[in-house]
């Protein structure tokens, strides 16, 4: 029998087209928009959030939903009861940023007849993001295919750090939220080492940590990367108003170096699945231009995955 599964996590949805299993996926959440084609698919999740907004208001806004005790996500649960899935993908890291197995209780409790199988992700470093795609791979019987994947995706970060091993390594600060400021942990120190950086402020598995302004201008790095969490590249780009009407933002040596860079965090480095090898390219052709260049047959995500930030921005 094939089964019929329901993603309700960008990466997840993304480890299933990738282990060539899209074609059983018979619903996702609303964030799911990768690879082309998903979209067609009942989206069976809301979220309370407007994401129209900046940061600070967003901010603002999760804040007072979490204060209220209810979650961000409503799921559509009479929908995905009537589409009998077998599989359920969901995650447990972070109640802000997907549908966890806590949004699904109510649909689960009063499921009659045989429960799908729930499989939640918890990834907080790249080796949790491998073990994910296994985990992925085994409940959907594809264990050769994940491992497939898994050696692939490795191979191509390996050659990606063999170009660089011999390059100066700039320091890099990953914004991962403007107002208040975060920077990015759990996977994305692995992804600057991989592209041939030094990242500041967090180390490989950790959550991402909250950063004062005091500690960003102390630390005077030399490139800083812009990809807040849901933010596609357009949106970063509107909110940078939060990092530009600070009074220590113009004095920062990446910024009068002209060494600042917005990048797509929704599609790239938001989504612990198979484009996080395409993120460490992205961050490699930021920071070697010289080494990776679009017209020499390398990945050519400028202006599409990521811009350079003029200073007087």
């Amino acid at each position: 029998m094939t089964q019929r599964i329901v993603s309700l996590l960008p990466s997840a949805t993304e480890i299933v087209a990738a282990l060539g299993l899209a074609h059983r996926l018979v619903g996702r959440s609303h964030q799911c928009d990768f690879p082309a084609g998903v979209e067609r698919l009942p989206a069976l999740s809301s979220t309370k959030i407007r994401t129209d907004q900046t940061s600070a208001a967003i901010d603002a806004q999760v804040n007072e939903i979490l204060r209220s005790a209810v979650s961000v996500y409503d799921v559509d649960t009479d929908t995905l009861k009537a589409l009998q899935p077998d599989v359920i993908l969901t995650q447990t890291q972070c109640a802000i940023c997907a549908v966890t197995p806590a949004d699904l209780e109510a649909a689960l409790c009063s499921w009659t007849g045989l429960a799908p199988r729930l499989v939640s992700l918890e990834p907080n470093d790249l080796g949790d993001v491998w073990g994910d795609i296994r985990k992925v791979a085994a409940a959907l019987g594809a264990r050769a295919a994940g491992e497939t994947l898994i050696a692939m995706l490795q191979a191509r970060l390996a050659a990606l750090s063999a170009r660089v091993a011999d390059r100066p390594r700039p320091t890099v600060a990953a914004l991962e939220w403007f107002a208040p400021l975060m920077a990015g942990g759990n996977w994305m120190p692995e992804l600057i080492e991989a592209a041939g950086g030094r990242p500041l402020f967090a180390r490989p598995g950790q959550h991402s940590p909250w950063l004062s302004w005091d500690d960003l201008a102390a630390a005077e790095p030399d490139v800083i990367l812009m990809l807040p969490c849901g933010f596609r590249l357009e949106e970063s780009l509107a909110d940078l108003p939060a990092l530009t009407g600070h009074p220590l933002w113009s004095g920062l040596k990446a910024v009068r170096e002209g060494r600042v860079y917005a990048i797509d965090g929704h599609h790239y480095f938001n989504r612990p699945g198979p484009r996080l090898v395409e993120s460490a390219e992205i961050v490699a052709e930021i920071l070697h231009p010289q080494v990776f260049q679009p017209g020499a047959g390398d990945f050519g995500h400028r202006g599409t995955g990521w811009v350079q930030v003029p200073p007087q921005a």
